[in-house]
């Protein structure tokens, strides 16, 4: 007995070394899949550059011109969708796990509407190219998104049930119309400055490309991904259900409403940059769970990588598909993930 139980100890440390070791080549892969998408994003464009021309500006021997182009206007918007898509991607996978739903999105469940809302109000009062508008939009964004997930929680809850996954989805998209239809009714009261810059924003388009930017939404990122990855273990334990993580010791709502809380803040300070992008949340976390499955330790990470590379080819088709003219990323992404959103539902109604 102890023989056949020491072979079978020893087949699942081999299983889980192998697990293991699976996991750490996908990850490899990932950032070598992001590293490629950056090279490539930095040789693309309405000016060209060479990959020899790129490597000899990286290491300081560029023209004034070659500087210009990849330090001044490239690399920080290459930058800022790689850390847009990490954010929304990482948000989309904590919201799915807490509500238990393939189907959850920031975007879906009117939290990027509600961040969008605060981004209207405060262009009609303070304009929108001030420097302090660059460290200003993220925090107001919070607060819109914010209570916009305070809503759709409370109205989405039904006292001895929980939270349903298909309610808390309809509750989210009727709340987001409902802040739509006041976004319109806002617009209209625009100058047309305001109105351009509301236009691409809602569209999408990654209007905050310089240094500036990334140094306003890096803060987020550093202190809310590592409070996130620490997450990870009740996370797993959520996934179970409500009971069973109850059984195993999780204050249930508690962790749900700090985790929620993550999640808001990830999203709301990506899409103050960003722009409405949608769908990032949903197909990111989706495409990392085929990869490497669904304990978190190891899929967290994976959609941070998954989302930076999903948004920063999107933008790079975006910049030239229709060259000397570019298209909002946010439609890029739409396009994608439209279909295979639809693709989700249908499974969902077979299931």
């Amino acid at each position: 007995m102890n023989t056949q139980l020491n072979i079978q100890q020893q087949k699942n440390e081999l299983y889980k070394r192998k697990v293991a070791r699976r996991h750490r080549m996908i990850l490899a892969g990932c950032v070598a899949l992001l590293l490629l998408s950056l090279l490539i994003s930095m040789n693309s464009g309405y000016a060209k550059l060479t990959p020899l021309d790129t490597l000899r500006t990286l290491f300081g021997g560029g023209t004034g011109k070659e500087n210009l182009i990849l330090f001044s206007f490239r690399l920080p918007r290459i930058v800022i969708s790689m850390l847009i898509g990490g954010g929304l991607a990482l948000s989309g996978c904590i919201i799915q796990s807490i509500a238990r739903n393939g189907l959850a999105d920031p975007g879906l469940l009117g939290i990027n509407a509600g961040a969008g809302l605060m981004v209207i109000l405060y262009v009609m009062f303070f304009g929108a190219q001030s420097f302090l508008s660059i460290f200003t939009l993220p925090f107001l964004s919070l607060i819109g998104a914010g209570v916009t997930a305070v809503l759709v929680y409370i109205l989405a809850f039904k006292k001895g049930e929980g939270i349903a996954p298909m309610r808390l989805v309809l509750t989210g998209v009727a709340v987001q119309a409902g802040i739509s239809a006041l976004t319109t009714l806002l617009v209209v009261k625009l100058d047309d400055t305001q109105f351009d810059f509301v236009a691409t924003w809602q569209a999408g388009s990654i209007w905050g490309s310089n240094w500036n930017y990334v140094l306003a939404l890096l803060p987020w990122l550093l202190l809310l991904i590592p409070y996130v990855m620490m997450k990870s273990r009740v996370l797993d334990v959520l996934n179970l259900g409500e009971d069973e993580a109850c059984g195993l010791g999780v204050a249930v709502e508690q962790e749900r409403r700090k985790l929620l809380a993550a999640a808001v803040a990830l999203a709301a300070s990506s899409v103050a940059v960003s722009g409405s992008i949608s769908f990032v949340g949903l197909i990111a976390p989706h495409l990392a769970r085929r990869l490497v499955g669904p304990k978190h330790s190891i899929l967290l990470p994976a959609c941070v990588l998954v989302g930076g590379v999903l948004v920063a080819v999107a933008d790079t088709i975006a910049r030239v598909i229709v060259q000397p003219a570019e298209i909002p990323t946010g439609i890029v992404v739409a396009v994608i993930g439209a279909p295979y959103f639809l693709y989700l539902l249908a499974k969902s109604k077979t299931a």
